[in-house]
């Protein structure tokens, strides 16, 4: 019998459900699945409160970790064959309740010399986050074996409006009945099964060397260079806002609410004047930067870490 553990944090359940349709192509008589959801003792909202929202963002950029309730005895007494982690994105970084279980002692405990599968499910700009958590893997001393990264397949700009409405209103319906529908499509959660085949084959073989190779085949991950450049440039620009608000204060402190309300007015100003800019520098280096792209595209959709 195969011990898999799906670990995962859900704020909206998008996510769990992605995992949940991975999982049902996995699991038969030879296949034992265990879940353990990480809930933060205190717990982050949903829909978000704006106020919340913002303030959440220098601890999730900096990797801050929060207390949570720690996996039961039976999920620790355990040895796994496969994790399989869903993953969401919080401000271009692991979502904070994920990063604090994988600096935990429990996580280094259930993932150390184990194989890793990630499942993402984010809006658009996942790839930097994920770089955060291979090193995250690698601290844990996890081998990291596969990803499944599922996004809004809508414009940019479409998904940054729709994002908001549905994380501040908590209704994934369409805004104003004329923009799509938020995040990741019904059709690609649904579809999210048929990744589960490949991870089968490959934990019933104990042989994950070519996993990630055969889940690329199913689409699992497609790279877009420019949201690897926009990626790139926004980590160093939250890097200077992050810093800068931490210093004012931790999190709830009224002393960074301005700070946090000028962070606002710079993301919708990057998101609206910036990003574009960012295009069409992207579009007129495109041609010198072609083989720079591709070699980008094959590392960010391998498994591998630099």
């Amino acid at each position: 019998m195969k011990e898999v553990l799906v670990v995962y944090y859900s704020q909206t359940g998008q996510l769990f459900d992605i995992v949940k349709n991975l999982v049902s192509t996995i699991e038969d008589a030879s296949v034992n699945i265990n879940y353990y959801e990480i809930i933060p003792e205190k717990p982050y909202g949903f829909p978000w409160n704006k106020n919340e929202f913002f303030d959440a963002f220098p601890e999730s950029f900096l990797q801050i970790p929060v207390a949570f309730i720690p996996p039961s005895g039976e999920i620790l007494n355990k040895k796994y064959d496969l994790v399989i982690l869903g993953h969401q994105v919080w401000y271009l970084t692991p979502s904070i309740p994920l990063n604090s279980f994988l600096k935990s002692d429990y996580g280094k405990k259930l993932l150390k010399d184990t194989p890793v599968v990630t499942v993402i499910g984010a809006r658009n700009m996942w790839i930097m986050a994920q770089e955060k958590l291979k090193r995250l893997l690698k601290d844990c001393g996890a081998n990291l074996v596969g990803n499944v990264a599922l996004v809004d397949r809508h414009i940019n700009h479409i998904s940054v409006i729709t994002i908001v409405h549905w994380m501040m209103k908590g209704k994934k319906d369409k805004m104003w009945g004329i923009f799509p529908k938020p995040g990741v499509s019904q059709e690609d959660i649904i579809n999210a099964s048929k990744f589960g085949k490949p991870i089968k084959n490959a934990l019933l073989e104990n042989e994950f060397s070519n996993l990630q190779d055969n889940l690329l085949k199913l689409n699992a991950v497609i790279i877009k260079p420019f949201l690897v450049l926009a990626d790139s440039r926004a980590n160093i620009l939250f890097s200077k806002w992050a810093n800068l608000i931490i210093k004012k204060g931790p999190a709830g402190d009224p002393k960074r609410k301005k700070w946090l309300k000028l962070f606002n007015y710079y993301l919708l100003f990057a998101i609206w004047v910036i990003a574009p800019i960012v295009f069409i520098v992207f579009l007129l280096t495109y041609i010198p930067m072609y083989k720079k792209m591709n070699r980008d595209k094959a590392y960010f959709a391998s498994v591998d870490l630099k």
